[in-house]
């Protein structure tokens, strides 16, 4: 997932970047109003993180310039030391669709962007992507790179589902109830079906996207951590 923090706090900058790397974020970081409007403009993020103090343009103003302004529907997770019914209401008026105040747990920070993230395609998209890697749903089509790729009928489950939850791990367990439900075959299948998967996914290209997580599953990003 590729976010968008603005925070003039240099330390809880810091603290986000470390625990959100550790699941794979692609983190741009803005510590003034102007710079994230000029960031939000001209990239594309899955989620922003907003703090509502800020110097050169506050969170309010970036939150309906962002809305009024431009077509950018990015989530907005607003962060503040304001807990007041009041100041809540005002964030959600300028745009913001959830809202977490300081201070917070970075797993719940984690957890609310991955929910904002999973909104926010679940209606509108039958385009997934992780990095150069697209899977239309409506057509069945997968291409990496710009390069068509065919698919087995499994490994097209496989990878939808692996892509609905990108960056998440999916379990193994939960993969094997995808393709047999409860008549699993004997011996590792999956493991053989995840070979031809990668073979036509990270085959032909030099940066793998499919990751083995040792005795848990499988994930898809484009990090491997």
């Amino acid at each position: 997932m590729r976010a968008l923090i603005v925070e003039d706090n240099r330390d809880i900058c810091g603290n986000i970047a470390a625990y959100l790397e550790k699941h794979s974020y692609v983190l741009d970081f803005a510590y003034d109003g102007i710079r994230a409007m000029n960031l939000a403009l001209s990239n594309t993020y899955d989620v922003i993180v907003l703090d509502l103090m800020l110097p050169g343009m506050d969170g309010l103003s970036f939150c309906q310039k962002l809305r009024a302004d431009s077509s950018v529907g990015t989530p907005v997770l607003m962060l503040t030391a304001r807990d007041t019914l009041d100041d809540k209401i005002k964030g959600f008026e300028a745009g913001a669709d959830d809202y977490l105040v300081k201070p917070f747990a970075l797993q719940e920070l984690h957890a609310r962007l991955q929910a904002l993230y999973k909104r926010s395609h679940r209606h509108t998209d039958n385009l997934l992507t992780v990095g150069d890697l697209t899977m239309n749903r409506s057509t069945l089509q997968v291409h990496r790179a710009g390069r068509r790729v065919d698919l087995t009928p499994a490994g097209m489950r496989l990878l939808e589902r692996l892509m609905e939850e990108a960056p998440a791990v999916v379990a193994r367990d939960e993969l094997e109830t995808l393709l047999w439900a409860d008549e699993r075959p004997d011996g590792d299948a999956l493991r053989s079906h995840f070979y031809r998967l990668r073979q036509a996914i990270d085959g032909p290209f030099d940066t793998p996207l499919i990751h083995t997580v040792h005795r848990i599953g499988y994930r898809i990003s484009e990090r491997d951590h």
